[in-house]
């Protein structure tokens, strides 16, 4: 029987997402504040339609909204980790890293009681060390890579790519992939971002990216028994009128097509079971 999976999740980086790049001035901080109004409106809509979905938050935004981020957890969603204050790990010394996913993990747990499960990287840039550190700390699964569209894989360790040489993969590890695109995420469709050397025009019609999201899900439908399909939003994004609109047309056109709505940890379990890892 067909089953086709579909986890909606959001990174709530709020603040974070301009500190990371250095900017800390009134406007863009302002821009990460409006990211607590559309995760407010995201809850209410996930409750309307009966969705549980995964939020990857780093810890200062959990330490800077306590109870809206409680409130997430308490309404049945699951949280993820994303770093402390949206730290890229390629920035980081092995060092800095694993302080950094010991740090998220603290204020995950002061919220749900437990470290995080899932691990999305901030720029969905991996350093060397990455997957070897997550495992350590106990991960199940990494949302960060895009080596598949559908399907979940096991996460390599150890891979050499030189520039004069065929590439050489490392071992498949237990942790399990979550594959992701950036044409599947909200943030290169809709936000502006302007620098004196870089423009990121965004603010696209959501009709356009509508139907580019809808026929993905579609074409894992017709090419696929069995597959998982992860949209990404940012609440600071998404979470604009004409935005909400688009993705409450896209929760429900999803569903007239046949999507089964999950958290990323229960796809992640479903995959472990339909392949366990071979040691």
């Amino acid at each position: 029987m067909a089953r086709h999976l579909v986890c909606l999740t959001f990174d709530f980086d709020a603040l974070s997402l301009w500190l990371a790049r250095g900017v800390t001035s009134p406007t863009p901080i302002s821009q990460g504040e409006f990211g607590a109004i559309g995760a407010e409106r995201i809850l209410a809509l996930l409750e309307k339609h009966g969705i549980q979905a995964n939020w990857f938050t780093p810890g200062h935004t959990i330490e800077t909204y306590p109870q809206l981020c409680a409130r997430i957890h308490t309404s049945g969603h699951e949280i993820g980790h994303h770093g402390y204050a949206h730290e890229p790990p390629i920035r980081l010394t092995p060092e800095q890293e694993e302080q950094v996913l010991l740090r998220g993990n603290e204020a995950i747990r002061a919220v749900t009681g437990a470290p995080a499960r899932g691990y999305r990287s901030p720029a969905w840039d991996l350093s060397p060390q990455s997957v070897e550190l997550l495992l350590q700390q106990g991960f199940v699964y990494d949302s960060s890579m895009m080596g598949h569209d559908y399907l979940p894989y096991r996460a390599r360790s150890g891979d050499s790519i030189p520039l004069d040489q065929p590439a050489r993969f490392g071992e498949r590890t237990a942790l399990i992939e979550m594959p992701v695109s950036w044409s599947l995420d909200d943030f290169p469709h809709f936000e502006y971002l302007w620098s004196t050397t870089h423009l990121q025009q965004g603010l696209m019609r959501t009709d356009d990216v509508l139907a580019n999201w809808l026929d993905d899900f579609g074409y894992m439908a017709q090419t696929t028994e069995w597959g998982v399909l992860t949209y990404t939003f940012h609440p600071q994004v998404i979470g604009r009128g004409h935005r909400m609109l688009m993705l409450e047309r896209l929760i429900d056109a999803l569903r007239d097509q046949g999507a089964e709505f999950t958290c990323m940890d229960a796809a992640a379990a479903e995959f472990d079971r339909r392949a366990p890892f071979a040691h």
